[in-house]
C-alpha cells in the first residue's frame, strides 16, 4: 500500500455517517435511552423523537410521516413490501367483486432488481404466486411495452428499482406506475440507490410503496424505511406487537432512526445545493478518462438513462475482482458489482440480463463516486486504472487484440 490518501469509490455499497447523524445518535445510546412503547416521561421523549424523525423521512421523498414504516434494512423493507402485498391481495380475492373474480396471485418484477426482491419473488413462487420476470433491454431499461403485455387482472403487485445499484440504470416508474394502475396492480419501487442521490417524490412517481435505506446517503447502517401509500393494504412480516401501526412489531431502533431523520434532512439540504451536480461532474470526467485511456473499455447500462454517479465499466480480458484487488493495493475502493451479492462465485445476474457474455460480465467493475470525492479522486483512479489492466492482461495472455481468455483471481 502506497502512502496516498485511500480514495473510497464505492459509495453505491455503503456511505460513512455524516458527523452530525453521528452526534445526533450517541445521547439516545446513552443518557436519553428509552422504549417509545413506555408512558413515562423517558418513553415519550423517545416516541416524540421517533416521530420527528418520521417526519424528515417522508420530508424527504415527499410523503406524509404516518405513510414511513421504520425497518432495519432496505432488504426487510422490500420484503415487507413483496410478501406483505401479496399476501393482502390473496386475502382480498379477486380483481373484481362477484362469482368471476380472478384472484390477484401474480407479482411482476424485472430481472435486474435487487436480489431481496428477485429471491423474495422466489421464495412467493415456492407459496403457490405466479411469478413473472420481465427481461431488460442491453441498456438495462424495462420497455413498458414489454411490461403492458405482462400486465392482466391477476397481478396483484409490479416492483420494478428507480436506480439499478449496479449500473446506475434509471428506470421510467412514472410509465410504468401508470400501466400498473390501469391493469389495478400495485406498483412497488427499490429506491435504495435513488434517495439521498436525486430528487425522489412517491406523488410524482405514482408508486404505492417505495424502500429507502439511511446507509446509502450517510445515514447510520441498521436504519431504513418503506413508504406505504395511505389505503395500501399490508399484512405484517412481524407479529407480537404494535409498533409501526403494527406493520412492524418489535421496540424501535431508536438512537438509528433518529440518525436517519438527520440523514434525511441532510440529504434534503445537499439535494438543494448542487451537490448531485457536482458529483455526476466527477463522474463523467472519470467515465470519459477511462474510456479513453484503457482500450476495449465499455460501459455497461444506458449511456444517458442513469445515476451518473455509477460507473460500471467492463475491461475486456480481465478478471474484474483482479482489477478491484490490485486498486485496492493503490488505495483505490471499488466493487465488482452489488455489495449483497458479492459473495456470490457467479456473474452477476445484472450484467447477465444485458445479454454480456460470463467473462466480460466478470471483467466488470463498478464505480460509484460520492461527496466525499474530488477531482484529485478521480484524477488518480483515471491515472492507476490503466496500468493494472494492462498489467493483468499482459499476465492472462489476452492482450486488446484478443479479448478471448480472461484473468481468473489467481491473476
Amino acid at each position: 500500500m502506497n502512502d496516498r490518501r485511500e480514495i473510497y469509490a464505492d459509495h453505491a455499497a455503503t456511505t460513512a455517517p455524516a458527523d452530525e447523524v453521528v452526534a445526533a445518535m450517541t445521547p439516545y445510546e446513552r443518557e436519553r435511552f428509552g422504549n417509545p412503547s413506555s408512558v413515562h416521561r423517558r418513553g415519550e421523549a423517545a416516541r416524540q423523537a421517533v416521530e420527528d424523525a418520521r417526519a424528515r423521512v417522508a420530508a424527504l421523498i415527499g410523503a406524509t410521516p404516518e405513510e414511513m414504516v421504520f425497518t432495519a434494512t432496505g432488504s426487510e423493507a422490500n420484503n415487507l413490501a413483496l410478501t406483505g402485498t401479496m399476501e393482502a391481495a390473496a386475502q382480498e380475492g379477486g380483481s373484481r367483486p362477484g362469482p368471476h373474480a380472478v384472484p390477484r396471485r401474480r407479482l411482476v418484477v424485472s430481472a435486474i432488481e435487487h436480489p431481496s426482491v428477485l429471491e423474495t419473488a422466489h421464495h412467493l413462487g415456492g407459496d403457490g404466486y405466479e411469478i413473472t420476470v420481465l427481461p431488460v433491454e442491453p441498456d438495462g431499461l424495462v420497455d413498458p411495452v414489454r411490461l403492458e403485455r405482462a400486465l392482466s387482472p391477476d397481478v396483484a403487485l409490479v416492483s420494478v428499482m428507480l436506480v439499478n445499484n449496479e449500473i446506475g440504470t434509471l428506470q421510467p416508474v412514472q410509465q410504468i406506475a401508470r400501466l400498473a394502475h390501469a391493469a389495478g396492480a400495485r406498483v412497488h419501487c427499490d429506491a435504495v440507490q435513488a434517495v439521498g442521490k436525486m430528487p425522489v417524490d412517491v406523488r410524482a412517481l405514482d408508486v404505492d410503496l417505495l424502500t429507502l435505506a439511511g446507509h446509502k446517503f450517510h445515514g447510520p447502517l441498521g436504519a431504513a424505511a418503506l413508504f406505504v401509500r395511505r389505503r395500501t393494504r399490508l399484512v405484517p412480516l412481524m407479529h407480537g406487537g404494535h409498533q409501526e401501526r403494527s406493520r412492524r412489531a418489535g421496540t424501535e431502533n431508536l438512537p438509528a432512526i433518529v440518525g436517519l431523520g438527520v440523514a434525511a434532512e441532510r440529504a434534503a439540504h445537499g439535494l438543494s445545493s448542487g451537490e448531485p451536480s457536482r458529483i455526476a461532474a466527477l463522474a463523467e470526467r472519470l467515465l470519459v478518462g477511462l474510456l479513453e485511456r484503457v482500450p476495449q473499455a465499455r460501459l455497461n447500462g444506458h449511456r444517458e438513462r442513469r445515476l451518473a454517479s455509477v460507473v460500471n465499466l467492463c475491461f475486456a480480458g480481465v478478471d474484474g475482482e483482479a482489477v478491484l484487488h490490485e486498486l485496492d493495493l493503490e488505495g483505490v475502493t471499488v466493487s465488482t458489482g452489488s455489495a449483497c451479492s458479492a459473495a456470490s462465485p457467479g456473474p452477476s445476474h445484472v450484467l447477465m440480463a444485458l445479454g454480456m457474455r460470463p467473462e466480460d460480465a466478470h471483467a466488470s467493475v463498478r464505480f460509484s463516486l460520492g461527496e466525499g470525492n474530488d477531482e484529485a479522486d478521480v484524477d488518480r483512479i483515471i491515472a492507476v486504472t490503466p496500468t493494472v489492466v494492462e498489467r493483468l492482461r499482459a499476465l492472462a495472455g489476452s492482450l486488446p487484440g484478443d479479448p478471448g481468455r480472461v484473468a481468473r483471481a489467481s491473476a
